[in-house]
């Protein structure tokens, strides 16, 4: 199993990010895909997941109405529309399938 996550970085806050996480190594159109999120000290985050259709999705309420997750089965990819990002987003952004977890990649709201 492999999970590559991309599309972190710097934003203001009130922006908008488009993490991506591209799956390889199982039948990715099998499993449900969630996107945690962990700040150092703090507990980790369940911020969203989608199941493996793509038509059952849930969030963490910090996030609903802001964040959005969807899924290409074609591509093997899951997706994190964040918007109207806020300095308390900032974390490091995982992608994950059950116990296993890409590398994370790192949101920063800031001005």
């Amino acid at each position: 199993v492999q999970l590559v996550e991309s599309g972190g970085g710097l934003v203001q806050p009130g922006g908008s990010l488009r993490l991506s996480c591209v799956a390889s190594g199982f039948p990715f159109s099998s499993y449900t895909m969630s996107w945690l999120r962990q700040v150092p000290g703090k507990e980790r985050e369940r911020v969203a997941a989608i199941g493996s259709a793509g038509g059952t999705t849930n969030y963490a309420d910090s996030v609903k109405g802001r964040f959005t997750i969807s899924r290409d089965n074609a591509k093997n990819t899951v997706y994190l529309q964040m918007n109207s990002l806020k300095p308390e987003d900032t974390a490091v952004y995982y992608c994950t399938r059950g116990n296993y977890w890409g590398q994370g990649t790192q949101v920063t709201v800031s001005s």
